[in-house]
């Protein structure tokens, strides 16, 4: 989450959104691929898709160009004729999400994103702002708990893709459906009475990751909405807290909580909620497992104002009662 406070230490955060045809390598192993608009003497400026990095030449490594012709190369516009990452029938609606179904080809960044950016939403409160994902059509996001921790003024950006363009739109009737402190997610819901049938997408298999194999990440780190970045599954088991997490080199940032982390199929397999400050390409992300259990038993984490026994509100410890007159007495 992005907000006035800055933390040390492991920070909680989102994730970025991006696409095309050149590689960048940088410095901390992360890499960026987009077309190359512009080469000056102390920087690049890299078309991602529906948006442009300028990256300080004293952060690359290396740069690998396309090897396809100029007049073949992208012109920054969403591809019109890109097909869904998935078809209908290789996903199977589970409830309030959908599951990957049979195993889907493993496509380039550049054409997943211009396919599943609709999804990732950007979350705001009064407090800050943070990166979340829709689960079907009817409005069900993802995102992390300390993003809405303490709010109850939450809106939902969404970026429509409508005539090669992108549109922005926000959505300010969002209700809490349910919460899970300790695993840090919440289940949000937008109510708008003209709100659309929603781009969403699918949740995949954290189990069959393999480390080393590359995943990628869509969110809104420092409020740059949109933004993409790549890396590879560091390890699928790291321990923090009594929670196993997935690491990744892919790079997060505050901003980028609860947003997706994806792999080479489309498939979300984890969510984005912290990183090392004190290093770089150290991210972590909530295995998408934990999040089909939160969603299987999300009654048991139900978010209701009026109601004193659910999970974000606790009951004060016992303690002495102090007595100031006959009305204070307990029957």
């Amino acid at each position: 989450m992005l907000s006035k406070n800055i933390f040390t230490g492991l920070v909680s955060l989102s994730c970025a959104w991006l696409a095309v045809a050149d590689t960048i390598q940088l410095k901390d192993a992360a890499t960026i691929t987009g077309t190359i608009l512009a080469e000056k003497r102390d920087s690049v400026v890299v078309d991602v898709g529906y948006t442009a990095l300028v990256i300080p030449q004293g952060q690359i490594v290396k740069i690998t160009r396309s090897e396809k012709p100029e007049a073949a190369r992208p012109s920054g516009k969403p591809a019109a004729a890109i097909k869904p990452a998935t078809s209908p029938e290789a996903r199977i609606k589970a409830d309030i999400y959908y599951l990957a179904g049979k195993s889907s080809p493993v496509r380039a960044v550049r054409d997943l994103v211009a396919q599943l950016g609709a999804a990732v939403v950007q979350v705001r409160t009064p407090g800050g702002l943070g990166s979340g994902f829709i689960l079907d059509e009817d409005g069900f996001l993802i995102t992390n708990f300390h993003v809405i921790e303490g709010e109850t003024q939450i809106s939902v950006e969404v970026y429509q893709q409508k005539d090669d363009q992108i549109e922005r739109k926000s959505f300010k009737q969002v209700r809490i459906v349910a919460i899970n402190k300790f695993a840090d997610l919440a289940l949000l819901k937008i109510d708008d009475k003209d709100a659309p049938k929603f781009a969403f997408i699918q949740l995949g298999d954290s189990e069959a990751l393999a480390v080393g194999e590359r995943v990628f990440a869509i969110g809104s780190p420092m409020g740059l909405e949109r933004t993409v970045t790549e890396g590879i599954l560091s390890t699928k088991t790291r321990e923090m807290e009594g929670a196993l997490y997935l690491q990744t080199t892919a790079q997060i940032n505050p901003g980028n909580s609860g947003g997706p982390l994806f792999n080479m199929s489309g498939d979300v397999v984890g969510v984005t909620n912290m990183k090392m400050v004190s290093g770089e390409g150290l991210g972590f992300a909530i295995p998408v497992t934990t999040v089909k259990y939160f969603l299987d038993h999300r009654d048991a984490y139900a978010y209701a104002n009026d109601n004193p026994s659910n999970p974000y509100r606790y009951l004060p410890p016992p303690g002495h009662l102090k007595l100031t007159n006959a009305d204070d007495v307990m029957q």
